[in-house]
């Protein structure tokens, strides 16, 4: 799709703002050689965002002879924005401030055997939200936006997740049954992007142009990055390598298929390879995810020979899986993110490293940097924040394409 002239104000707009978040205070002639633009456009850019209360000058900067320049930073009490990671087994929201400093956090459990109707999906973010808020002591009416990624395919312009294979969820239009309970802008995604935004604003992709993101939880994703830019895909499905094949007439996955990535080093893979191994370890629950990760990843920490049987496999398939995409995608860093990768990522990572020279090409496997996301706090939040905050910048100068409608006294739940 052609890009129009508004399409490229906005970018430039929050082009800017990251700058100024980034390296704030800056005098406007240096955020113009940053990011290419003209000192015209970035002065009238930061006239927006002086207007819109987003960022404030700060004093001034020696020029060397000449007048002073003028020093702008962001405008932290500007604004509210809350960012919501739906995962299978919980509900994460954070609040931050127009800096996306974290203000409150409340989670609150999901049981993925009970809890995977719409209407309860909802419930939980309408409770956590509201419960953030109050936390914080800002009105829900404050916020700027609210970001929510939920797993699976996203329709972002329409708000609706188009399949969450977890939920066996299809064409669910989240943003309206979310916007009959919150009278704020809503902004829908998936966690792929969300952790993209996060790690390119925050984290290992800071500065980076070819990111790679890996989720590794329940499901399993690839963010991606070209040119410091996030890749959404013709149908904002770009990134599922999850679901791309693993082992040929392998595992049946919950997309439908057989042999997925997902099968092997998602959270319910890992599970079904310590069955293979030990099915009657005590490591082993069979209902619970989290538990079972835990378990495996305090018995490894111990030399138990299952645990580091099962991580060595798992190891495995991860290096041929990342091995295909640093051959596609060829990128500067890749990050291995989300629950399932924080508590078994270093073991995992280094053993899975010592066998990448055998999938990956040589010269792109050089130069590529693997680590395990870095950031403090929950990245997909973060990133969900992130999306509001894009939202909110878009929104300058012209209405703000958000749902609204009245609260009632009482969330539903069913």
């Amino acid at each position: 799709m052609k890009r129009t002239s508004r399409d490229i104000r906005v970018a430039n707009r929050f082009e800017v703002f990251r700058r100024i978040l980034a390296a704030g205070p800056v005098a406007r002639q240096e955020i113009a050689a940053d990011t290419d633009l003209s000192l015209a456009t970035v002065s009238n850019l930061v006239g927006e965002l002086l207007q819109a209360g987003l960022v404030e000058e700060v004093g001034f900067q020696d020029s060397g002879g000449g007048r002073p320049r003028a020093l702008v930073a962001v405008h932290r009490p500007g604004g509210f924005l809350a960012g919501v990671d739906v995962a299978e087994t919980y509900v994460h929201v954070e609040l931050f401030d127009t800096g996306l400093q974290v203000l409150a956090s409340v989670e609150e459990p999901l049981d993925p055997r009970q809890e995977s109707h719409p209407a309860q999906i909802v419930a939980h973010i309408v409770s956590s939200l509201r419960s953030v808020t109050a936390q914080a002591e800002v009105g829900l009416d404050q916020l700027l936006g609210v970001g929510v990624s939920v797993p699976g395919q996203v329709d972002r312009d329409g708000g609706v997740s188009i399949f969450a294979p977890n939920w066996d969820w299809h064409d669910v239009p989240l943003r309206s049954q979310l916007a009959a309970h919150l009278p704020v802008p809503l902004y829908l995604d998936n966690p792929l992007r969300a952790g993209v935004l996060a790690e390119l604003w925050f984290g290992a992709g800071r500065g980076r142009d070819d990111v790679v993101v890996l989720t590794m939880g329940t499901g399993v994703g690839a963010g991606l990055a070209y040119h410091g830019q996030l890749y959404r895909g013709a149908t904002n499905s770009a990134g599922e390598w999850g679901h791309t094949n693993l082992v040929m007439d392998g595992r049946p996955c919950r997309c439908g298929s057989r042999g997925c990535v997902e099968a092997y080093i998602g959270a319910p893979g890992i599970m079904a390879q310590l069955r293979e191994i030990a099915p009657a370890s005590p490591l082993l629950h069979p209902d619970d995810q989290t538990a079972t990760i835990d378990a495996l990843a305090d018995a490894h920490r111990a030399g138990d020979p299952v645990a580091v049987a099962v991580v060595n496999e798992t190891a495995r398939f991860l290096a041929v899986a990342i091995g295909d995409l640093i051959n596609i995608a060829n990128p500067e860093v890749i990050v291995l993110s989300s629950w399932v990768a924080a508590k078994l990522g270093e073991p995992l990572l280094d053993r899975a490293r010592t066998l990448l020279d055998q999938h990956a090409l040589s010269r792109p496997l050089t130069h590529t940097e693997i680590s395990r996301c870095q950031i403090d706090g929950n990245p997909v939040s973060l990133g969900a924040a992130t999306f509001a905050l894009e939202g909110y910048l878009a929104a300058i100068g012209g209405p703000a394409p958000a749902l609204r409608a009245a609260v009632p006294a009482t969330p539903p739940r069913s």
